[in-house]
């Protein structure tokens, strides 16, 4: 049987109308009271989400996506208070003028209404998404995976009572069936939506851009490459190239493509093995990669395929170029826009690639993983955009918002 969402949708643009109209005092402290909900409930959430990693198949890389565990509810619960003391985006005075008519003008800042979000696997999604949309004043609708049914479930029950107790509708954050057959409605509901928000593979980001009536922002999907140039401090890109790599490699800002310097490659991969090894990354290698790498222990043969996939694993692809330019074609030709990154002492070659290349983030001398709403100061994030219209990079709470123009008059007319 289909269930039909247009009952709930409707409730939460209803109560879109009640955040607009509460204090900025009230929102806070309704984050506030989130985080504090969220640390008092952590068993309960943790046994939800112990439910949902019991279905999961062993070594499936989504697990770490979806692992809950004390210490990442509690990094969660202080996420939501660092947004709550972020300031409101909503209705800011944008800029003002008077008319030689008289006809005073101000374009301000307004919520966008109706956030919904499409997202896979990461329940953390759930409260970060909440967070920001209750800190702009706007409602929010989230379509969370099947994997992270239970958790997600246990999580909007605490976000709710959080609403709640501070006197805001429950259904200003609601939480749609996991059931695929949801979607399609969800797509139509021109009515109740404002903007729609994939969150996930790439595939279930075309899949939602290609499918939707609702306008789209997209986040895109990390196939995200380091560059080790001729002129690199060999000690510095080995320590960025493993942890970018290593650190997290389940999330969107993890490097998938390594790029070496011929001149630089026998050396900085003598450096590299013992690193990777300990970690026992994969690394699918291109001709000339694989016969400077005999010997390592977990080394494959690169297809082509290989330097479009984001491995969202302990495993890249690596290829060694003939030097910058080489280097900046592959990227534009695999990249997906997320992170890139060169590590080189160079100046000018640094300046050109920062220059050159197209991505939401780009990196001299720096891990990729530092592209984060949270690291770069914004609070949480909905996620990483990467394409140019509205907002692009860490997409967070000053992109909540749309523009309204006001006009005053007394009597003006055309």
């Amino acid at each position: 049987m289909v269930i039909s969402i247009i009952s709930s949708l409707k409730k939460t643009a209803t109560a879109s109308i009640a955040l607009q109209s509460a204090s900025d005092a009230v929102l806070k402290r309704t984050l506030v009271s989130l985080a504090k909900v969220l640390e008092q409930n952590i068993p309960a959430l943790l046994k939800a989400n112990q439910k949902d990693i019991a279905q999961q198949e062993a070594g499936n890389p989504r697990l770490d996506r979806l692992l809950l565990n004390e210490q990442r509810i509690k990094a969660i619960a202080n996420s939501i208070r660092n947004v709550s003391k972020l300031p409101n985006p909503s209705n800011k005075i944008i800029e003002q003028r008077i008319l030689p008519n008289g006809l005073r003008l101000k374009k301000i800042a307004v919520p966008l209404g109706v956030v919904g979000a499409i997202y896979e696997s990461r329940p953390n999604v759930t409260f970060d998404i909440a967070a920001l949309c209750l800190r702009s004043a706007n409602a929010c609708v989230l379509k969370g995976s099947s994997d992270a049914e239970f958790t997600n479930k246990a999580a909007i029950s605490i976000i709710q009572n959080a609403l709640e107790e501070n006197g805001l509708p429950k259904n200003a954050v609601t939480l749609l069936p996991s059931a695929r057959e949801t979607v399609n409605e969800l797509f139509t509901a021109t009515k109740y939506i404002d903007v729609l928000i994939p969150r996930g593979s790439d595939n279930l980001i075309q899949y939602v851009r290609k499918n939707s009536l609702v306008p789209v922002i997209e986040t895109g999907a990390g196939v995200c490459h380091v560059y080790v140039a001729a002129d690199a401090d060999i000690e510095m890109a080995v320590n960025i190239v493993v942890n970018a790599k290593v650190s997290r490699p389940s999330v969107c800002n993890a490097m998938d493509t390594l790029l070496i310097d011929e001149k630089t490659a026998p050396a900085f991969l003598e450096q590299l093995k013992p690193a990777f090894s300990k970690y026992s990354v994969g690394i699918y290698a291109d001709t000339n990669a694989y016969k400077r790498l005999t010997g390592y222990p977990h080394l494959h043969k690169a297809k082509p395929a290989d330097f479009d996939r984001e491995f969202l694993s302990l495993q890249c692809a690596v290829k060694i170029v003939s030097g910058l330019q080489e280097a900046l074609l592959h990227i534009r030709e695999h990249s997906t826009k997320h992170s890139e990154a060169i590590v080189t002492n160079n100046k000018k070659e640094a300046q050109l690639f920062l220059q050159q290349v197209d991505a939401a983030a780009v990196y001299h001398n720096a891990s990729t993983r530092f592209t984060d709403g949270e690291e770069f100061g914004l609070g949480a994030e909905v996620g990483i955009s990467t394409q140019k219209l509205h907002a692009r990079g860490p997409f967070a709470l000053e992109k909540l918002v749309t523009e309204k123009w006001v006009a005053e008059g007394n009597g003006q007319v055309r």
